[in-house]
């Protein structure tokens, strides 16, 4: 399997990224954060609560993030952030490790909760976040894409590590061989949207028409906001 990932998405020139440094006048150290096209939003990254009973948490890492197994559940963001008191995302804040505040003096058993990733999505909304991309895009799953891995997550400081592929082929990323991360971009070749997810942060940005952000924001199983702050 890790091997046909690369097949399907095999290298593509340094040069086709380009675009994304002259949109955001950023070298991609941690990923490229594309402005709105004309609308954009957070998808935030999964985490999940242990219950009395449950294991010890499984196949959870800080940048491949898997279900951590029987007896835990999905805790949403805005579940933790009404029980805590704590806005969701605090104003002026991107989603990431300076969330939930209150937490240090919250009554939380230690390890009870698995925090979401750094730098990459979770299994379970990464595969939802490609279904949504692939039924706004015209071409659909046969829409081609380009997928950008930072120099820290590639480990290649010298060269851009870019692959090209299909659309209805990007669920395959998650299990990339050699990148323990989902890419910290993903676009289509017509450029209509954007992913973004930058190294440092717990949530991924889609720039793209309002139709496919709205579409984010209304799905129960996704969480999504608007961060206004943010470009």
């Amino acid at each position: 399997m890790s091997d046909d990932v690369l097949t399907r998405w095999p290298l593509a020139p340094a040069s086709t990224a380009d675009w994304l440094a002259e949109l955001t006048q950023e070298d991609g150290l941690t990923g490229f954060e594309a402005p709105r096209r004309p609308d954009a939003a957070w998808v935030l990254g999964g985490m999940y609560e242990r219950g009395e009973n449950a294991g010890e948490s499984v196949n959870h890492s800080q940048s491949r993030d898997e279900h951590p197994g029987p007896g835990w559940r999905r805790l949403r963001w805005a579940e933790l952030a009404a029980r805590l008191g704590d806005p969701v995302v605090p104003p002026d804040t991107y989603p990431c490790f300076n969330c939930f505040p209150s937490e240090r003096d919250a009554d939380i058993r230690p390890g009870s909760v698995e925090w979401p990733a750094e730098g990459s999505l979770d299994r379970p909304t990464w595969d939802r976040l490609i279904g949504f991309l692939t039924e706004h895009s015209p071409q659909g799953p046969d829409t081609p894409c380009l997928a950008y891995y930072n120099p820290i997550i590639a480990r290649d400081y010298d060269e851009k590590h870019i692959r090209s592929g299909r659309l209805g082929d990007a669920r395959a990323l998650f299990d990339h061989p050699d990148i323990y991360y989902t890419p910290s971009n993903l676009w289509p070749a017509d450029r209509s949207w954007v992913v973004c997810t930058d190294y440092d942060l717990w949530a991924t940005k889609v720039c793209g028409p309002g139709p496919l952000v709205e579409a984010l924001l209304a799905d129960a199983e996704l969480e999504a906001v608007r961060l206004p702050w943010t470009s």
